[in-house]
């Protein structure tokens, strides 16, 4: 039996990271994490910027590609789809159930994912740069009120089914994470039934388990700290522009 040659993935612990490593361990994939420290910023290293143009992780390198030779990947929707071909699993069985599957998934590439992002910069990062609350204010109730729509469409959709998009699938594996940071929202999961339902038992799975953990001892970036390395970090983070 041939050995399968472990996937590079090009890591930091956040949820767009976790989604990678989530559907890696459902898929029984074999990998190995590359820390990208993006507080630090590792994601501006040239060799980083060949496999991720858009200088954000994460990204993938697989060394047995489609055509035997190595492939990356960048953006974490991409990367999903890609291993859901690969393995021909978690991506729909025909193309009806691929439809739904893609539709959930870009669902949180496009909706969940931003909205929440910028909720975070203006719940938890931004007070630390501006000291003004009324400035934040309409910035953090726009993305509360429209993070809190969101939950209510993932609910309403698993009132009579298991999973987002019916079995199993990528698009599960992309919202989790993101849903997993419900608490730093400001977000009540007693609120949403359905939802908490979905979320209990996707973490039940060993494979979300194993991918959630992955990388743990990676130290997140200082950013919600005080002090010389947050104020780096938030610079690296915040204050992009293009690179020409």
């Amino acid at each position: 039996m041939t050995e399968i040659k472990p996937i590079d993935v090009h890591f930091w612990p956040t949820p767009n990271g976790r989604k990678v490593t989530i559907a890696l361990e459902e898929m029984e994939l074999p990998y190995r994490i590359i820390p990208v420290n993006i507080g630090k910023g590792d994601q501006f290293k040239p060799e980083f910027l060949e496999i991720s143009p858009n200088n954000r992780m994460p990204a993938v390198v697989d060394p047995e590609g489609p055509d035997g030779k190595p492939i990356s990947v960048f953006e974490s929707g991409a990367i999903l789809q890609y291993l859901a071909r690969k393995t021909g699993r978690f991506g729909g069985a025909n193309a009806r159930e691929q439809a739904e599957v893609e539709s959930w998934l870009m669902w949180q590439m496009a909706n969940l994912g931003p909205v929440m992002g910028h909720h975070n910069h203006f719940r938890n990062y931004a007070p630390k740069i501006e000291p003004d609350p009324e400035k934040l204010k309409y910035g953090q109730d726009r993305f509360f009120n429209e993070t809190n729509r969101l939950f209510g469409v993932a609910e309403i959709r698993l009132r009579d089914r298991e999973f987002l998009a019916g079995p199993i699938s990528i698009a599960d594996f992309a919202a989790w994470p993101w849903i997993a940071a419900y608490k730093s929202q400001g977000q009540d999961l007693e609120d949403f039934p359905a939802l908490n339902r979905w979320f209990g038992q996707c973490r039940l799975r060993p494979g979300f388990e194993k991918g959630r953990k992955a990388g743990e001892d990676l130290k997140g970036t200082p950013l919600s700290a005080d002090g010389k390395d947050a104020e780096e970090a938030r610079k690296i983070l915040f204050g992009q522009k293009a690179r020409i």
